[in-house]
């Protein structure tokens, strides 16, 4: 993962092609026109649903947590990780992906589309 992490509004956030992606956000979806995708790397599956996913994560040893109704939240025993996703499948973006990847590697990975 390279990039420029950049702090805003009390904000961390990686830019990861500052050459073509502005600092400040501005006009940032014009610019990075290739969208990211969460693949299983076992089954080389593109990660298209929620139901998919917490099938995938389920079957990793994760446990699904029903506490905050408007958040999607998956803990893993015996560890202090949280996976928190919100609720609407089409606001899953790159920085859940790659909580996912880190929190379990070689299972994961964020290509580009």
């Amino acid at each position: 993962m390279s990039g420029v992490w950049v702090f805003k509004n009390g904000v961390v956030r990686l830019v990861e092609n500052p050459a073509t992606e502005p600092l400040d956000g501005s006009s940032r979806q014009a610019l990075n026109s290739r969208r990211k995708v969460l693949v299983h790397i076992d089954s080389n599956e593109v990660i298209t649903s929620y139901a998919i996913l917490e099938r995938k994560l389920l079957g990793l040893g994760w446990e699904r947590y029903y506490d905050d109704p408007d958040l999607l939240q998956f803990h893993k025993r015996a560890t202090v990780h949280l996976i928190s996703l919100p609720k609407d499948f089409s606001r899953f973006k790159s920085m859940h992906m790659y909580d996912i990847v880190v929190k379990n590697r070689n299972c994961f990975e964020v290509r580009d589309m």
